[in-house]
């Protein structure tokens, strides 16, 4: 008899000098007893083979003919044969399917699964599917999958899609979920769940395991990867697994020499370029996150401005580079040739950078999970400690820094929490599984519920969706383009090829602002940039974009042809949806640094450095407690300002400032102008406004918070943006066509008019109602809004009326005077208020 698969594996670790953590070897014992679950465990611990090595035991033992093949091979559909098996493999079929929401890391992934493979010489085949295989391997694939496959959710999706996917599908065993907080809160998390629904239909006994670094509600996030029972499908309570694997992080910082050039408000942070630079050293594999893509290319560029002999040691990574760049930034830093690296989220994840050993974060980290997830790239190896070292862009983030390393001492990490049952990404699963193989409405019903997003789904909602992709739902019935699967034979099939073409080609929900290529005349593509920032651009303008200076040609085809330009540039593109909220976490640990301030307990190096900051708002007017809320109350030229400071991130700030000015118009009729950042709000009438007489505690009361959010804001207009987003997961609009793609301006006219049509003909439509609650939650954290105003409400109201502007009420003042349309640069005008009102020193 051959070894089992479990003593291979033993065998196999010895023979690298490894032994298997106690945590490894917990989840293999679970998983041999039948269990799914989720491994939490710090970074660069060994959560992969924690979760591969058992799969694959099993996977060694039925090709050694220990255990049993879990099914017959797949039947051939009638007049097609099936492609034989490869040379030298003995199990014929997919065992282990491996998701992953990074397709950027699944070559590392693949080298890592194949590596015991192939030092043991067993007969097993490994290979990815994403949106980068290349298409011979694809074809190859539709015919014969291998027995262990990396995937990402988009590729298992399309998998799903075809006609014989139960008869390819049903032999899984294993399915393992790389980086499941980050797939978690969004919608690719519930695309994630439901295809996990369908293949817990194709085998039943299928195992599944999650893997996180960073999740403090486990129970939720585990039973989300697990699934729910319904009805006669019983799912037992999934096992977690918490390594005792502790890396100790360690939170420092970057402070100016001259507390004095720190300014109070900005998020670009070159002031601290020098301080920076003495840091960095080349012979020190060092990546520098910043929090926005403009950020990363302006320090990026300045760095290289500063240190010209570093360019050979020095690159630039963000999401919106050319793959083919990013590729080359990722193995030069595996391999040590490339020794500093500005990035953003794009490297945040996934890919195990063992040589790098200095992390900073440029400005605000927004989150404790970031900060431990950032820290964690460091030193990748397990209990080895991880540093991060925080710069700060302006006075204010000093409290942050040193509030996240409390926090995170303190294991106060955000809870990452699934979306409820978003219509838009079942509508789509739907047309997916009427794709592959049909089904049943009933039957389906039940298998939906059993995606953790869907337990609560009601037979009604179900039946809308299925209408709406039944016939357009009512409304756009007599549109022939919305019958997308027909009743045949009990079974709901897409039976038309064009629109089974469309959906394979627009499948997925990741979803983003308009974009277009970028390239060299007569040479290489750069990347992708948006198409707001590119039509302000004059021919012959200069910008920076992937670290290099460009000259702007023309557009055509949808891109942006540039050449090469020269000199010290510091225009960059702006990218949307780049200004992050701090979390409600880190906002109550800033809450708590302010009050120490308060009580002149200046006991960390970042609150000592504030102290000359604090001791002005002291001065002028009050630092807040966690149990009050402060309120100044200031007069200019402008008119008359109102500033509140709740210390909730901007989104929450942002429906706080709605709400109040709404209901202080209610109580004397004016014209409000607002602005918000991450720690306050300011709403500013040209008159002479009674703010003292009228802000009372009933300005803060949760009665109607929802009636008011919605009167406050343009509801509709935003609405309409967000039903864009929807339109195309649930698959109403199309941005992408056979040889061809829609341009941002083209699909959101496509999706607003069918807004419109809902609007005026179907305003009970379910889509709509889905927009307007995205919105909620999207642009004012609906929820946080009530726990803050309930905060706030509870709390003592101190208003103060200080004789000039306060470091906490500035900031706010050049919030609203950046987003103003003027001849007058912002710095300008504030050289013109520093003469009026001051040196605030």
């Amino acid at each position: 008899m051959p070894q089992s698969g479990a003593d291979l594996i033993e065998q196999w670790l010895a023979s690298r000098g490894w032994r298997a953590w106690p945590f490894q070897r917990e989840v293999w014992e679970a998983y041999d007893a039948g269990k799914s679950g989720l491994i939490q465990v710090a970074t660069g611990a060994g959560k992969t083979y924690g979760a591969y090595l058992g799969p694959l035991a099993e996977l060694i033992d039925e090709a050694n003919g220990r255990i049993p093949a879990p099914v017959l091979p797949p039947e051939p559909p009638p007049g097609k044969k099936v492609a034989p098996r490869r040379r030298g493999e003995k199990v014929n079929g997919l065992r282990i399917l491996y998701i992953t929401p990074l397709r950027a890391v699944s070559r590392d992934i693949e080298l890592a699964l194949k590596a015991p493979v192939l030092e043991l010489g067993l007969p097993i085949t490994i290979e990815s599917r994403t949106g980068d295989t290349k298409s011979s391997i694809r074809a190859r694939q539709r015919e014969h999958l291998p027995n262990v496959l990396i995937t990402t959710p988009e590729s298992l999706t399309l998998l799903l899609t075809r006609d014989e996917a139960a008869q390819h599908l049903r032999g899984v065993r294993a399915v393992i979920v790389d980086e499941w907080h980050e797939l978690l809160t969004g919608k690719r998390g519930t695309q994630t769940e439901l295809a996990l629904a369908r293949l817990r239909t194709f085998a039943p006994d299928m195992r599944t395991w999650a893997m996180s670094a960073t999740l403090s509600n486990l129970e939720e996030a585990a039973q989300a990867a697990v699934g729910v029972g319904v009805g006669k499908r019983a799912t037992p309570s999934p096992a977690i697994v918490r390594g005792r694997m502790d890396r100790p992080v360690i939170v420092d910082s970057v402070l100016p020499r001259d507390l004095k050039k720190l300014p109070w408000a900005g998020h670009m942070g070159m002031v601290m370029l020098p301080e920076v630079l003495a840091q960095l050293d080349p012979a020190v594999s060092t990546l520098l996150f910043t929090n926005t893509r403009s950020q990363a290319e302006r320090w990026y560029h300045a760095i290289l401005y500063a240190r010209p002999p570093w360019a050979d040691v020095m690159a630039l990574h963000h999401g919106s580079i050319d793959k083919s760049e990013r590729e080359r930034v990722e193995a030069g830093l595996k391999s040590g040739l490339l020794r500093i690296v500005v990035a953003t989220s794009s490297l945040d994840l996934g890919v195990d950078f063992s040589p790098v050993e200095r992390v900073f974060q440029i400005g605000s980290p927004k989150g404790i999970a970031r900060v431990a997830q950032r820290a964690g790239r460091s030193s990748h190896r397990p209990f080895a400690p991880c540093r991060i070292t925080c710069v700060p862009t302006h006075a204010l983030e000093l409290f942050e820094i040193t509030a996240a390393r409390r926090a995170l001492d303190a294991g106060e990490i955000e809870p990452r929490m699934p979306l409820s049952k978003p219509l838009d990404v079942l509508s789509q699963h739907l047309v997916t599984c009427a794709m592959g193989g049909g089904f049943e409405p009933h039957t389906m019903y039940d298998e939906v519920r059993t995606a953790w997003s869907y337990r609560d789904l009601t037979w009604q909602e179900f039946e809308w969706a299925l209408a709406l992709v039944r016939d357009g739902g009512g409304t756009l019935s007599v549109y022939p383009d919305y019958h997308r699967i027909q009743l045949v034979d009990g079974l709901y099939r897409v039976t038309k090829p064009r629109l089974a073409q469309l959906h394979r080609l627009n499948v997925g929900t990741i979803t983003g602002d308009a974009t277009m290529d970028i390239r060299y005349i007569r040479g290489r593509q750069l990347g992708r940039i948006e198409e707001n920032f590119v039509a302000q651009l004059r021919e012959g303008q200069q910008f920076v974009f992937a670290g290099k200076v460009l000259k702007f040609a023309f557009i055509q085809d949808l891109t942006a042809f540039v050449r090469p330009g020269k000199g010290q540039v510091t225009y960059t593109p702006i990218w949307g949806g780049t200004k992050l909220p701090i979390s409600e976490s880190l906002a109550e640990a800033i809450r708590r640094e302010m009050e120490r301030a308060a009580n002149h307990d200046f006991d960390s190096i970042e609150l000592e450095a504030a102290r000359p900051l604090a001791e002005v708002q002291q001065h002028l007017s009050h630092i807040p407690t966690r149990n009050e809320v402060l309120a100044e109350i200031s007069r200019t030229r402008e008119g008359t300002h109102l500033f509140v400071f709740p210390f909730e991130g901007r989104q929450v700030n942002g429906g706080l400032a709605a709400i109040i000015a709404l209901r202080l118009s209610r109580l004397h009729k004016t014209t409000f102008s607002v602005a918000v950042n991450d720690y306050g709000l300011e709403v500013m009438s040209a008159d002479d406004f009674p703010f003292r007489d009228l802000l009372t505690p009933g300005i803060f009361t949760l009665d109607n918070l929802v009636e008011d959010t919605f009167e406050s804001v343009n509801i509709t207009q935003l609405a309409k943006l967000q039903f864009r987003e929807i339109a195309r997961v649930a698959g109403l609009v199309f941005q992408t066509y056979p040889g061809a793609k829609k341009s941002g301006r083209q699909f959101h006219a496509s999706s607003s008019l069918i807004f419109d049509v809902l609007q005026d003909f179907d305003p009970g439509n379910l889509l709509l109602h889905q927009a307007r609650r995205e919105v909620m939650e999207r642009h004012f954290e609906q929820s946080r809004l009530a726990r803050t105003l309930g905060r706030i409400a509870a709390s003592k109201l101190v208003i103060t009326e200080p004789p000039r502007l306060t470091p906490l009420a500035f900031p706010l003042l050049i919030e609203r005077l950046a987003t103003r349309l003027t001849s007058e640069s912002v710095l300008d005008r504030v050289k013109k208020m520093r003469e009026q009102w001051g040196q605030w020193e």
